[in-house]
C-alpha cells in the first residue's frame, strides 16, 4: 500500500479527475460570478462595466441588510437545533433504545429523503389557520389555548421560526445517524471505566463522550452551516420568502435580483458575499477542532 501511495503517477491518476471536477463545478463558477459582479445589467443588453460599484451598493442596500439578518438568525437557530437535537437523538439510539432501534432510526431518517416541496406542503397544513385549523392550531384549540392560535407562517414574528423548525425536523435524522456512528466508535471499555470511576450520566456525557465526539461535532457543524447559509428551497416551498421579507434569505434575494429584476451583476455580487460567508464561517468552526498535541 505504501508503495502505491508513493507512486506519483498513481496519486495523479486519483487526484486529477477530482481536481478537474472541482475546478469546473466550483472554481470556474465562482470566478465567473466575480467577473459578472463587476458589471451592471444583463449580458448582451445594457451590459456595462462598473468596477466595484455593486459591492459599494451592498453597504447601503436596506433589502440586502434585511436578507443578511434573516440569514444570520436562521443559521443560528437551525444549525444549533440540527446539531444539538441530532446529538440528543443519537444518545437515545445508543443508550436507551433496546427494542425497535432500527425501526425508530428509519422513521427519524425518513424526512431526509422527502422532496422539499412535499415537506413544505405538509407544514403548510400543520401551520394552517384558514379556512380550517391546521394540526398545530387544532391541538391548541383542543387544549383550550385559544389565545395561542395564530397564523404561524402568515406573520413576521413567527414565520422564520416556523421555517427553522421545519428544516430541523427534516435534517434531524441525518445528524443523528452521523453522531450515532461516532458513538459506536467509542469503545465500551472507555464507558465502563468512566462508570467505575464514579461518573454519573451528566459527567459521562460532558467529560467523556463530548470530547471524543469533537471531530464528529465539527463535521456536523460544518455541514449544517454550509446548508443553512444557502437556505432557499425550503423557504420557497413554505413561505415564498414572506410575509413581506421575513423569510427572504441572501440566496432568495440573489435569485430575485438576478432572475426577476435581470440585474445579473448585482446578483453576482450577492452570490460572492454568500460564498465568502461560507468560507469564513467554515474556517471559524474548524478553529474549534484543536488537536490534542497543540
Amino acid at each position: 500500500m505504501n508503495k502505491v501511495l508513493s507512486n506519483r503517477k498513481v496519486i495523479a491518476l486519483f487526484v486529477i479527475p477530482a481536481l478537474i471536477l472541482f475546478t469546473g463545478l466550483v472554481v470556474v463558477p465562482v470566478l465567473w460570478s466575480f467577473y459578472y459582479s463587476l458589471y451592471k445589467g444583463t449580458p448582451g443588453l445594457n451590459w456595462k462595466f462598473t468596477g466595484l460599484t455593486n459591492y459599494r451598493k451592498l453597504f447601503i442596500d436596506a433589502k440586502f441588510h434585511a436578507a443578511l439578518m434573516v440569514t444570520i438568525e436562521y443559521i443560528l437557530m437551525t444549525m444549533l437545533g440540527m446539531v444539538i437535537l441530532g446529538l440528543l437523538l443519537s444518545l437515545i439510539y445508543r443508550f436507551w433504545l433496546d427494542r425497535f432501534k432500527n425501526i425508530v432510526k428509519t422513521i427519524t431518517f425518513f424526512p431526509v429523503v422527502l422532496p422539499t416541496v412535499a415537506v413544505g406542503q405538509l407544514f403548510k397544513k400543520i401551520y394552517e389557520i384558514q379556512p380550517y385549523y391546521g394540526l398545530l392550531n387544532s391541538l391548541l384549540a383542543a387544549l383550550g389555548r385559544q389565545d395561542l392560535i395564530q397564523p404561524w407562517i402568515g406573520q413576521q414574528s413567527t414565520a422564520l421560526k416556523c421555517l427553522s423548525i421545519m428544516d430541523i425536523w427534516v435534517s434531524l435524522g441525518f445528524y443523528a445517524v452521523i453522531f450515532y456512528g461516532g458513538l459506536l466508535d467509542i469503545s465500551e471499555d472507555v464507558i465502563e471505566a468512566a462508570k467505575i470511576d464514579g461518573c454519573n450520566s451528566w459527567q459521562l456525557f460532558t467529560r467523556v463522550l463530548l470530547p471524543l465526539l469533537r471531530p464528529v461535532t465539527i463535521t456536523c457543524l460544518v455541514f449544517a452551516f454550509a446548508g443553512t447559509v444557502k437556505m432557499f428551497e425550503s423557504a420557497m416551498a413554505l413561505t415564498g420568502g414572506g410575509p413581506a421579507s421575513a423569510t427572504t434569505s441572501l440566496s432568495m434575494y440573489m435569485y430575485n435580483v438576478a432572475f426577476e429584476y435581470r440585474n445579473y451583476g448585482y446578483g453576482s455580487a450577492v452570490a460572492i458575499v454568500i460564498f465568502l460567508i461560507c468560507i469564513i464561517g467554515t474556517q471559524i468552526i474548524k478553529r474549534f477542532d484543536v488537536k490534542e498535541n497543540d
